[in-house]
């Protein structure tokens, strides 16, 4: 099954709406709204403005996603992976990007940065209780599983 969900915006002067490369496609790309470029130095977090407000469903998150390609090529990434936009947030979507590579990258005006991916979500009614059903992991945390 094959469906889409309306997600209303408002976009700056100039903005080219979040789009999907292939009919495939999970995310939506957003590009870089800037007038100038943008250096990220090796180690170093910058923000990057889309120009985009958005409305999401309630019921709904738009999750931010890196982008393979930027991630293989130039070690480029979203700091909180997948960054979550709530559907109650009216801002402008702004894009935490990391440099994880060893070189200072450029970000370009219009370039595709993110995605945008569309999730649906489910509230949960926190209960406190005495005491938690056993299994057979247990306590086991970190590591407990194995190293392969």
């Amino acid at each position: 099954m094959h469906g889409k969900i309306d997600v209303r915006l408002i976009a700056d002067e100039g903005v080219e709406l979040p789009f999907y490369a292939s009919t495939g496609a999970s995310g939506a790309d957003v590009k870089a709204f800037i007038s100038e470029t943008i250096s990220v130095p090796p180690g170093k977090m910058k923000i990057v403005p889309t120009g985009l407000r958005l409305e999401i469903p309630f019921g709904y998150e738009i999750q931010v996603r890196p982008r393979s390609g930027l991630a293989f090529k130039n070690q480029i990434t979203i700091l909180n992976t997948p960054g979550t936009i709530d559907a109650d947030y009216r801002g402008e979507l702004k894009i935490m990007v990391i440099n994880l590579g060893e070189d200072t990258f450029e970000i370009e005006p219009g370039m595709r940065i993110a995605q945008l991916v569309l999730a649906p979500v489910i509230q949960a009614n926190f209960i406190e209780v005495p005491l938690l059903v056993d299994t057979q992991r247990g306590a086991g945390g970190f590591g407990h599983t194995g190293t392969h």
